[in-house]
């Protein structure tokens, strides 16, 4: 049986990791507009974990885009 409708679940689920991702950055912006000049230790730990949250999601984000056949090897210059 052929799964025709796996590479549209597949794009889907590509686009929420995406947005998921999008909004772990942003909320990495608004903590970083709102820090103040002197940070304290509860702004580093709560940088760290949204640092945290921001990178699981880019990572969920690439399995979800790796298994569209979108793998980049590597994007740094030669």
């Amino acid at each position: 049986m052929t799964d025709i409708d796996r590479p549209g679940d597949d794009r889907e689920t590509a686009r929420r990791a995406a947005t998921t991702h999008t909004a772990a950055a942003r909320d990495v912006e608004t903590f970083l507009r709102t820090l103040p000049a002197t940070p304290g230790p509860e702004h580093v730990a709560e940088y760290a974990n949204l640092l945290s949250r921001e990178e699981r999601a880019r990572s969920d984000r690439q399995a979800a885009v790796d298994a569209l056949g979108l793998t980049v090897g590597s994007i740094e210059a030669q």
